[in-house]
């Protein structure tokens, strides 16, 4: 079920130890509370999602939904 109210677009980051992805989800400012935007259900699903495959590393997938930093090591 959709949420009623305006559509924005937002970078979020999701953070690992080995990567950083920003990918931009469309969130949304709710006719009932305009306060905060939130997110939907899928939005969260596709960021969990993206969580797991940095985790496991795969860039290329990581690649096709956002951009992909990648940590360095401290001399």
């Amino acid at each position: 079920m959709r949420i009623p109210g305006k559509r924005v677009r937002r970078v979020r980051l999701v953070r690992t130890e080995q990567f950083v992805v920003a990918v931009e989800v469309e969130a949304v400012i709710p006719d009932a509370d305009p306060t905060e935007p939130c997110f939907e259900s899928e939005t969260v699903e596709l960021l969990r999602e993206i969580e797991l495959n940095a985790r496991q590393g795969n860039v290329a997938w990581l690649k096709q939904h956002g951009k992909v930093y990648a940590a360095v090591s401290a001399a």
